[in-house]
């Protein structure tokens, strides 16, 4: 039976874009949990922490077993790992970076990616200066050879670190490609059919959100 993208079989219950952007954060914080030696929680020591209330919690874990125990709660270990599944931390998800510029590098030496299960097998630009060169052991390509470095490799994302004049035209050959998730930093919206996924990063977005937020208290 075919999955949506959120993961979930065809004719079952579509889980909401909010669910699905609130689990990374309860990944994090079990693992932290998990650091401290916590063993088991509640729903509503999981709200404290998360800023979430706990009746929010029970729904979101729902959408996917639940998982809890009535009279007990969660245990830490046991709900992290699956979690880890539910996110597809489980599995291998390899990474090419297209830009090997100051955000690409900043990427490509991120420690959290390999202990998530994301491993960055290639970076890719057009500078002479870059191409050659390695950050934290993965080698920089002339982006010339990205349809062959794709068609050899298993890609399963491309981060694009892209001047927003140069993304729209990589993005196009990578879809071409059959490469289907897409985690882009360019100030860009793309237009892909509905199997291609696009996580977009606009950083300028984000800080003119804090702007707003810090003025609209002011006034």
């Amino acid at each position: 039976m075919a999955e949506n993208s959120t993961g979930r079989q065809a004719g079952e219950k579509a889980i909401s874009s909010a669910v699905i952007k609130r689990l990374p954060r309860y990944y994090r914080y079990l693992g932290d949990l998990l650091k401290n030696n916590v063993v088991r929680i509640s729903s509503k020591q999981l709200s404290q922490r998360m800023n979430v209330t706990a009746s929010q919690i029970r729904q979101d874990l729902n959408n996917f077993g639940g998982f809890g125990q009535q009279g007990y709660g969660y245990n830490v270990e046991h709900l992290y790992n699956e979690m880890g599944k539910i996110l597809g931390l489980d599995k291998t998800n390899n990474i090419i970076i297209l830009g090997a510029g100051n955000l690409g590098q900043a990427l490509a030496n991120n420690q959290d990616f390999d202990s998530n299960g994301f491993h960055i097998i290639g970076l890719f630009d057009v500078n002479p200066k870059l191409i050659g060169m390695t950050v934290k052991g993965v080698e920089v390509y002339d982006i010339d050879i990205l349809e062959d470095f794709v068609k050899e490799h298993d890609v399963a994302i491309a981060a694009l670190t892209l001047p927003k004049s140069k993304a729209p035209k990589v993005a196009e050959q990578l879809v071409s490609l059959g490469v289907k998730a897409l985690w882009n930093f360019a100030p860009v919206d793309f237009d892909f059919p509905e199997d291609v996924l696009v996580e977009n990063v606009h950083l300028s977005e984000s800080i003119m959100t804090l702007s707003y937020r810090i003025h609209s208290q002011n006034e």
